[in-house]
């Protein structure tokens, strides 16, 4: 679907769980982020159900309700697997640091790996790794390109910090 941040692409299963998303037209370039024990073959549709109408609904100002939306991604790693979970209780419009994270995520000397949590996430905008920043307040990195992070910052700023 169209957003201000660009197309976004979300690859899901029949159930209606998130298995990737970003904000990219490349769908095989996606799935290629997709654990293989969680890949399916890529059927294009318009409109995902409730996985749409919850983006549409973030897109108009309700942040919280891509929160409900389920997603699975596969990982060897216990820690990432936390991580993923733990990114998914950063509020918006309240981003935290890379050290924050770490804390949040049970390791705090581990800012590292939570780094490398955000970087291997896959379900971008489900699970929110654009929320977290560089310790002195800079964006660092984000898969999908800073001025998309920018975006969905700005986005979820409160109307009286914008």
């Amino acid at each position: 679907m169209d957003t201000p941040a660009g197309r976004l692409t979300v690859l899901a299963d029949d159930d209606g769980v998130v298995h990737a998303a970003g904000f990219t037209t490349d769908a095989d370039g996606l799935l290629a982020l997709v654990h293989p024990r969680l890949r399916g073959p890529i059927r294009s549709r318009n409109d995902l159900g409730p996985i749409t109408s919850a983006v549409r609904s973030y897109l108009d100002g309700d942040l919280t309700a891509i929160d409900a939306i389920p997603v699975e991604q596969h990982t060897d790693g216990e820690f990432m697997a936390h991580a993923w979970h733990t990114l998914r209780q950063v509020k918006p419009g309240e981003p935290i640091t890379y050290t924050e994270f770490a804390g949040l995520a049970g390791r705090p000397r581990a800012v590292r790996a939570a780094a490398m949590a955000c970087a291997r996430n896959a379900a971008a905008l489900f699970v929110p790794c654009h929320r977290v920043l560089r310790t002195d307040g800079g964006l660092g990195g984000f898969r999908w390109g800073l001025p998309v992070k920018t975006w969905l910052l700005d986005h979820e700023r409160s109307p009286g910090d914008r």
